[in-house]
């Protein structure tokens, strides 16, 4: 069945971060990283940060593989971003425990303070969507920004839900980021003229791929030549 809309929903680019690498798919990048907390500077260098992410130093960890997560996927499919400049794109994240060792660590500290007080700073990421909030005042991004969770948690939900945004004009683009502690992939999904070529990838051939094989396998694949 044809969509009412003039266009469909494609995906621009893909980064992704876990077992001591990082990568674009599109740009067939592949990098040791064994200390992901210096990732931040390994994409500084490749200009894949544009410029510091302020407090990044603060940041828990997921909200740290979540914003570099995002650059690597906007560096994928060559979508520049400015200090001054804003972007009609959503922010839509997902993962299996939210903010749970974020919130663990924030009651540890309460307890050692004698439980009368803990660290703001640590309060500030036990939101789930904390994370997604840091990205998107890094990247400019104003549209709508959320959380969700599944009983199983996967990438193809939240790739359709993000999808059904677009099309019904909540936004002209999503960023999907499914992301913890340990590792992370993010898409960027934009408008798609139906029936036109212009360099995206159809949604449903992600979905399938994301669903089926790791995001490892999803980068061997685009190396490979593979459909």
């Amino acid at each position: 069945m044809r969509s009412e809309c003039p266009f469909m929903v494609g995906v621009a680019g893909i980064g992704w971060i876990g077992q001591g690498q990082y990568g674009c798919v599109r740009r067939e990048l592949r990098r040791a990283c064994d200390d992901m907390k210096v990732l931040q500077s390994h994409l500084r260098d490749a200009s894949i940060f544009l410029y510091p992410v302020k407090h990044f130093g603060r940041f828990d960890s997921v909200s740290r593989m979540t914003c570099c997560a995002v650059a690597l996927a906007m560096h994928d499919a060559g979508m520049p971003y400015s200090r001054d400049a804003k972007q009609d794109m959503g922010l839509l994240g997902t993962n299996a425990e939210g903010c749970l060792q974020s919130s663990l660590g924030y009651f540890k500290d309460y307890v050692e303070s004698g439980r009368t007080l803990a660290r703001g700073n640590l309060f500030i990421y036990t939101l789930p969507s904390s994370p997604l909030a840091e990205a998107a005042i890094h990247f400019g991004l104003c549209g709508p920004l959320l959380y969700m969770t599944f009983p199983e948690p996967g990438v193809d939900q939240v790739l359709r839900c993000a999808s059904s945004m677009i099309l019904n004009g909540e936004t002209s683009g999503m960023v999907v980021v499914k992301g913890d502690e340990r590792e992370a992939l993010c898409f960027i999904l934009v408008r798609k003229d139906e029936g036109g070529s212009d360099g995206l990838w159809n949604l449903d051939d992600v979905v399938k791929v994301a669903r089926e094989i790791s995001l490892f396998a999803i980068s061997d694949r685009k190396e490979n030549g593979e459909s």
